[in-house]
This record gives structure tokens, sequence and C-alpha cells, in this order.
């Protein structure tokens, strides 16, 4: 059977408010300006642009930002049947600070996390080929048990998994619920996407990568990608494949905020064009500097 849908992402969708000015603390930044933001729904804006398509599931409030958000992805032609407007609950917003690096945030949560087992139903994973979420979505009820739940279901009718490991103790300070989710994620044969700093913040250590690549290989993941910043990705595979590709030399013009999101839809776009691994991360690293090189979204099309 075709299916229509190249990917279903799944959690947060919200407001960024981004730092106007270069500062690594919020506390020192003194103006901002508005962007859509949330880690799947950027995914799956960055997978639109790339002519995938998408079928995004979240939650804005019935508000001002939550009609903000609606209309900047259908902008892009995404679908945004699958957001819901909730009455009881204003949308969900996240000041940033501006920066090369790991961004200061302030997480302002709402809606973004009531999201139910009806959002997901059967027919719409039957007709898509990737599931997608973050850690970020799985850290709330009632989405938590809702993602996992449709997770579970998605890998019974044959689709990839695939998850951003973006754990942070200030959005899930329950650790040992982190991990016990996370690992339970991982046991479906996800796609693994994460960074250096989500790597020490999931393991409380300074780790290596090969440490980091083989414990998360353990609890079941079917790849892992580790973002190493200036320094490259690494790739590893169940089967024993190991990767590596240098970044991309940029001009960087805007900030590190949404660089992840745009390295890992240019990875999964490439799987889903049938690239192998090397041109998978090589491309994945191309979409991440071309959003670095960039003050603001990326143009409504891209072509790797």
């Amino acid at each position: 059977m075709d299916k229509k849908t190249d990917i279903i992402v799944i959690g947060e969708l919200l407001v960024d408010l981004i730092g106007h000015e270069y500062r690594d603390e919020i506390f020192r930044t003194h103006s901002f300006r508005r962007f859509q933001g949330g880690s799947p729904a950027n995914l799956g804006a960055n997978l639109t642009r790339l002519g995938k398509n998408v079928h995004l599931i979240a939650s804005v409030g019935k508000d001002g930002m939550g009609k903000y958000l609606i209309h900047e992805l259908e902008k892009l032609g995404l679908d945004s049947s699958g957001i819901k407007e909730r009455e009881d609950f204003p949308t969900s917003l996240v000041l940033l600070s501006r920066t090369e690096g790991t961004p200061d945030f302030i997480a302002y949560r709402e809606a973004d996390h009531y999201i139910f087992p009806e959002d997901i139903p059967d027919e719409v994973l039957k007709q898509s080929k990737m599931y997608h979420t973050t850690c970020f979505a799985l850290s709330r009820q009632p989405a938590q048990r809702s993602i996992m739940e449709g997770a579970i279901r998605a890998e019974s009718f044959g689709l990839q998994l695939s998850i951003d490991l973006n754990y942070a103790p200030a959005i899930w300070p329950d650790h040992m619920e982190a991990l016990h989710v996370i690992e339970s994620y991982c046991s479906l044969g996800p796609f693994v996407k994460m960074s250096q700093d989500d790597a020490e913040r999931i393991f409380k250590k300074v780790i290596a990568p090969e440490e980091a690549f083989r414990q998360v290989l353990d609890w079941g993941a079917k790849v892992v990608c580790l973002t190493l910043g200036k320094k490259g990705s690494k790739l590893w595979t169940a089967e024993g494949e190991k990767i590596e590709v240098p970044a991309e030399e940029v001009l960087v013009k805007g900030d590190a905020t949404g660089a992840g999101d745009a390295y890992w839809s240019g990875f999964l776009a490439a799987w889903l064009d049938g690239n192998n691994w090397e041109q998978s991360v090589k491309k994945a690293s191309k979409m991440a500097a071309l959003k670095l090189s960039i003050d603001g979204p990326l143009p409504e099309k891209v072509e790797l």
C-alpha cells in the first residue's frame, strides 16, 4: 500500500521568543523576537521545506499565539489538521537567549502537553512511513502516555520510529522517570538523535561518545547520531557501522536555536529518499549549516 504521509511528528508546537542580541543568559537579554518553535514542529516545517509530506500532531491555545503558529506552518504547506486548539489552556512559550552554543531558556508550558490518544488515530498511523517525537514532548502527561502508546501502535504497523533525545532537567526534573521512558522508547528500535550536551544531561556525567553510543544501542536503537557542534557528527548503527562526518564550514549569521532540528530533518529526508547512512549524515550537516547561516527562518523551499 502506498503511504501518503512521509512522517508523523508529534509533540510541542510553541512560540519561541529569541533574544535579539547575542547574550549567554536571558537575564542579560533586553529584547526578543517571535518565531514558530517547538522541536517536532521545527522538524516538520523543515521536512516540508525539503518536499516531504508531514502530519503534525500538537496542541496550542485557542488564542492569538496559537493562530500565529498554525498560520506560519500552513504558509509552508504543512498538514495542520492534527493541531488541536485548546480553549482551556494558552499557547506555550519559550524564552531563549541568542547564542552560538546551547541557549539559556525558560519554558512557560501550557497547551503543548495536552495530547490525547484519540489525537493519534490508527488511520493516520497506517498512512505514514515514520513517527517522530522528542524528550520535551514526553516529559509531561497526558502527552507522555499518549505518545508512547502511539509509538507502540506505530511500530506494530511497520513505521520507522525516530526520537530527538533533547533531555533537559529543567523540563523533566524526574531523571529516573526520564531514563525509564527513554529506554522504553528506544526498545522499539528508533533512529536516535542527540547532542553531546544531551548525552551528558541524560547520563549525568561527561561521557565519551563511544560510551553513549553503546548505551543507547543497548537499549534497542537501530541508529544513533551524535552531534558535536563544530566537531561535526558521528553515527553508529546496531549492525556495527560507524561513520564520522566533519561539520560544514559556515559563516554563522543566526544562532544555534533550531540547528539540531534542521540537522535531523536533513537526515530523515535523505533516508526517506533512499540515501545510505553516510550520505544522510552529510545532508544533515548541510541542512544544519544552512540554518546557522541564516538569521531567522529558512526559505520556504530547500534543496540539499
